[in-house]
């Protein structure tokens, strides 16, 4: 005759109680870290050409002046493409920082209204760097 097999009673897991090991939390938090700096560079670059597209457009509708607008004709073709980065650093944060749809909102709109890309960025990047600061404490210990 064959013996029963016994499986062996869980073992309590060294992790605190939201239930990651330390390990996954420090990969974790390097990767939000990551994702903050490529959104504060790309906030900043896309705030830059935004309000470089606000000077072509004065000069292009409100003050026509022909030798300006040769030289910024590229300025909205590459603040479109630069809005689509954006677009992707800002979803990339937001997920892993797991906001709510309103800070997504606003990051989202932070883009195409002149000078609020360098509020939010501010904002976005105290909250964050708060909250990865608290995290990093607790998986310390």
């Amino acid at each position: 005759m064959s013996t029963p097999q016994q499986t062996p009673a869980p073992q309590p897991s060294p992790t605190p109680a939201g239930g990651a090991s330390q390990a996954q939390a420090e990969t974790a938090i390097r990767k939000a870290r990551g994702a903050l700096k490529r959104y504060r560079f790309m906030a900043i670059l896309t705030g830059v050409m935004l309000l470089i597209l606000c000077v072509e457009l004065f000069f292009k509708y409100v003050v026509p002046v022909d030798v300006v607008i040769d030289y910024l004709g590229w300025v909205p073709f590459a603040h479109g493409w630069i809005y689509v980065v954006y677009l992707v650093t800002v979803l990339d944060l937001w997920s892993k920082m797991r906001w709510g749809f309103g800070r997504l909102a606003t990051m989202v709109f932070a883009g195409v209204v002149p000078v609020m890309s360098f509020i939010l960025e501010k904002r976005v990047h105290a909250d964050a760097d708060t909250k990865l600061g608290a995290l990093e404490e607790r998986y310390a210990a």
